[in-house]
């Protein structure tokens, strides 16, 4: 075993924890001002923390470091998913999970309706991997972007009120940096040096950060700089069904079988197995400015860049080519129909038939960056009027520069048997006799099928802003303060390049000569399935796909299906007014939202359309723009009643709004082409189930999501660090982002269609509905004797589409779930601290959610958790060692589609030790 798996396995045997040098706070005390609580140990923080929960106006929690390094967790969203209503998850849409969380959502909501600030501002970011890049294009942040080194405080803001920037119906994160003038020391240096190990990967990787600020003696003058560089190596395991096809009703299968008509079968079943380098670096310098006693002005910037290298290798069973939707083979007698789905066939071999296809995509190059830069003036014009003017400008991108891609057809003639077996285990599938061990079974190299992929991919995203905020104090009775201020943004995401490659060269001689296979520790997750699958390595693709063996002419494989552009330029004012008397406070506002909306997207047209693109392979095409404004009040009210000194009850009310995702509005046309072509004589067509392809694109017209929320709460102060609370909230949206569904016919090439041909596909759009959320947060913290406590929560949510609720393609019930909704969420941890030794060990659930639809079939993650647990020892005032472990129960991320039935996925990425040692001067 690795020596450092081995030291943390040890520790961990004397002490589970989570870092201690961090805890869970709320809100602060002055009616929206939040109390910064300086963590100094848990017990100390948890007591700061409840006693600003307690006098906090508004539905709030903060999460808070004192020193570099030390948030629970080894990003921000994993110590955001402990707080109550807060959800996380480990992927930017339907690619699956990964071993770190990457985006954050409250409340049964999905991640673009929670908003994610920097010091109170947006920041534009990309993402790593190539379909989220141009397919599912949001509105979240990836927070593989944002380590926890530069994190100060977290605030999150469960209810909302008018200062508050709009862009969240859920609730809004804002992550505070540190500023130069908060440090108490004239210098202080901050650094942590480490190593991280992965053990499905077997690899070992260096983790170091390093923070200096200098501040003069008269504490007036301030600067920061932040560095850090991390690396690691991911592996998943994976068993992925790629989707369900249905059998038409009229086709000949169906005549023959009547019991098949309108049943479902899976149209992959592969054996998927991921690798990746993650390399992330960047920093931060603050530069802190107090002129007068009435003026500060801060400076600040950021900059992050992830390198995520990787490659998916995918061998699978091709029955959506064989099947056809009922127009090919069907299966030998002894096929097992369960819920509407062959669960278990056997298909004899046919001589000339392909029964496999198997993928390998190596991405050397894919990159995600987040920067910005902004400027926060502070000026007391009097003893009662204040002013905050803001400026600044971010941007992002995310790159896929070049993908090295191999397609071959295995199982020629073999035939090819699957089954599947629920969640309990993967599912069993073979291709008959097919030796997939060696590119050249019997000495005959596998059949080339296609070279495909997207490349020359460069999404940018920027946003500008500039706003002013003002707080006059009234002082009159108990009116305390009137705030108001302005607010102008301008934010464009725009993918301007893309180009889909395809072969020059057809012969298995250009195939490369040597081969390496699966490893023999490759999890099958109970079912048999083929194992030892031979691959070329990363290089080996590279020089297979040389410019000699294929196309990647910049202007005739120019791709409009990744063009897209959105531009937006939103203004907003707002009011509020603040209310505190003996025994109450709260306030109330009105925030106006004007919101410009400029789409452009691409599609094919005639010939002789003006601006016509007329030099690509794949037909001419033009941007189509579409404009629209929109309109939004959004009025907030927050209660807070002190009943007796222990007993606190909340109240809120507001109108939230969400523009639709990128994607949504704009973004490219995903195709999955058909597996087969119809047979002679029959039309492509739903009705007859062949020939058709599937597919999603954008809705230039989408509204906004808007959304009136409520919430009620009470909380219970019974015992020093000790609460007990629960909160109910609903949500009613308006605009809720569902799906519809139209047919449209582009020119197609792939193996079944090399020459080029126009096909119809069944696209899945998004529409406008309506839908709802409601639940209840529980949560409970006790400190049972001074040197040990204990912290839970629990939140239920109910979410559904309300209107709208497409049928199936049977005439069934359609699928009304919200994305992002688990019914019931809980977090448990108890922990250890004395002078020298701290420990904590936390437990994470979540029970199963929609995620969406993936290649037009239901993408549904199961219920999943993941327990964590950290050592530290703090050897004197500047050394300290910890040692964490995240995924330690190793889990299995299971994904279904409509039901369990329908199995989609089952994954493993492994457990993460980390060794570091902190040093403070």
């Amino acid at each position: 075993m690795n020596r450092i798996a081995l030291a943390v396995k040890s520790a961990l045997g004397l002490a589970m924890l989570v870092p201690p040098t961090l805890t869970l706070a709320a809100a602060a005390t002055d009616n929206t001002a939040l109390e910064e609580i300086v963590v100094t140990g848990i017990r100390k923080s948890v007591e700061q923390s409840i006693e600003a929960k307690r006098d906090s106006t508004e539905l709030t929690e903060v999460v808070t470091s004192e020193d570099i390094g030390k948030m629970p967790d080894k990003n921000v969203a994993d110590s955001l998913a402990r707080l109550p209503g807060v959800t996380t998850s480990a992927a930017g849409a339907n690619e699956g999970g990964f071993d770190e969380n990457d985006r954050v959502s409250m409340r049964g909501t999905n991640p673009s309706l929670t908003q994610t600030l920097i010091n109170g501002h947006g920041v534009a970011a990309g993402d790593w991997f190539v379909l989220d890049q141009v397919q599912t294009v949001g509105r979240s942040v990836s927070y593989t972007l944002l380590p926890s080194e530069i994190v100060s405080k977290v605030v999150v803001q469960k209810s909302s009120s008018a200062s508050l920037v709009e862009g969240g119906v859920a609730g809004s994160v804002d992550i505070i940096t540190r500023k130069p003038l908060d440090f108490t020391k004239e210098f202080t240096l901050e650094a942590s040096a480490g190593a991280v190990y992965a053990d499905l990967p077997s690899k070992t990787d260096g983790q170091y950060s390093a923070l200096g600020n200098f501040k003069n003696d008269a504490g007036n003058f301030g600067i920061m700089l932040q560095l850090f560089s991390e690396t690691r190596h991911l592996r998943r395991d994976g068993v992925e069904i790629l989707g369900y096809d249905t059998i038409a009703p009229t086709s000949p299968m169906a005549a023959a079988h009547p019991d098949l008509s309108g049943v479902q079968y899976p149209t992959e079943i592969g054996a998927a197995f991921f690798t990746q380098e993650r390399k992330r670096t960047g920093g931060m310098v603050d530069l802190e400015l107090k002129a007068s006693d009435d003026l500060t002005v801060d400076l600040s910037a950021f900059s992050s860049k992830l390198v995520a290298s990787n490659y998916n290798r995918n061998y699978m069973m091709w029955s959506t080519h064989f099947v056809n939707f009922g127009q090919g083979q069907a299966p030998d007698p002894g096929y097992v129909v369960q819920g509407n789905t062959i669960t278990k066939a056997t298909f004899t071999g046919v001589p000339g038939s392909f029964y496999g296809i198997y993928d390998q995509i190596s991405r050397p190059d894919e990159t995600a960056t987040a920067n910005f830069v902004n400027l926060d003036t502070t000026w007391n014009a009097s003893s009662a009027l204040s002013f905050l003017g803001q400026v600044g400008y971010s941007w992002g991108d995310g790159k896929t520069p070049q993908q090295d891609v191999s397609e071959t057809q295995p199982g020629l003639g073999t035939g090819a048997s699957y089954q599947l077996n629920g969640l309990g285990t993967a599912p069993n599938f073979n291709l008959g006799n097919t030796n997939n061990t060696t590119p050249t079974p019997g000495g005959v190299p596998v059949t080339f099928g296609w070279i495909f992929g997207a490349g020359d991919i460069d999404v940018k995203d920027t946003e500008k802003w500039a706003k002013i905020d003002s707080d006059y104090k009234v002082d009159n009775g108990a009116w305390k303060d009137l705030k108001f201020g302005v607010r102008y943004e301008a934010h464009d995401r725009t993918s301007p390049t893309g180009i889909a490659q395809g072969p020059l060269n057809t012969s298995p001689s250009a195939y490369p000569t040597t081969f390496s296979n699966y490893p023999s520790n490759f999890d099958t997750f109970g079912g048999n399935i083929p194992t030892g699958i031979w691959y070329w390595t990363p290089a080996q693709l590279a020089a297979y796909d040389s410019p000699a063996n294929v196309n990647r002419d910049p202007i005739a494989r120019e791709y409009y299906q990744y063009l897209f552009a959105v531009h937006e330029k939103d203004s907003a004012a707002f009011v509020q007014a603040d209310f505190k008397g003996d025994n109450w406070a709260g306030n109330v506002g009105l925030r106006y939202v004007h919101t410009q909306e400029d789409a452009i997207s691409y599609t094919q047209v005639d010939p002789s359309t003006p601006g016509a693109v007329l030099t690509s392979a794949f037909g001419p095409f033009a941007g189509i723009e579409r404009e629209h404004s929109y309109n939004d009040v959004l009025p907030s009210a927050n209660l807070k009643l002190d009943l007796t000194p222990e007993l606190v009850a909340r109240f809120a009310a507001s109108e939230t709004m969400t523009r639709a995702d990128y994607s949504a509005l704009a973004g490219f046309t995903n195709l999955t082409p058909p597996g087969a072509p119809c047979p002679p004589g029959v039309t492509p067509s739903l009705s007859t189930g062949c020939g058709v392809g599937s597919g999603s694109g954008g809705n230039p017209d989408l509204k906004p999501i808007r959304s009136t929320n409520l919430d009620a709460g009470l909380e219970w102060y019974f015992a020093k660090r000790s609460l007990l609370s629960a909160t109910a909230f609903y949500m009613d949206l308006r605009n809720y982002i569902g799906y519809g569904s139209e047919i449209k016919t582009y020119t197609t090439f792939s193996s079944q269609f090399p020459t080029g041909q126009a096909v119809p596909y069944n696209l899945t759009v998004p529409i406008n509905a309506k839908g709802k959320v409601d639940g209840l947060e529980l949560a409970y913290q006790q400190a049972f004797t001074d040197n040990f406590g204990f912290a839970g929560n629990y939140t239920y949510a109910d979410g559904k589409q309300t209107s709208d609720v497409q049928p199936t393609i049977t005439g069934a019930p359609g699928d009304d779930r919200l994305v992002g909704t688990s019914k019931n969420t809980y977090n448990v941890s108890g922990y250890f601290e004395n002078k020298m030794f701290n420990a904590r060990v936390a437990y994470t659930y979540r029970s199963a959610f929609y995620s969406g639809l993936d290649r037009s079939t239901a993408f549904t993650q199961d219920a999943i958790g993941t327990l964590s647990a950290s050592l530290g020892y703090t050897m004197n005032d500047h050394f300290q060692i910890t040692l964490d472990a995240m995924n330690l129960n190793n889990p299995t991320l299971k994904y279904y589609a409509l039901n369990q039935d329908q199995p989609r996925a089952f994954y493993k990425n492994g457990s993460q030790y980390y060794l570091n040692f902190r040093f403070k001067l």
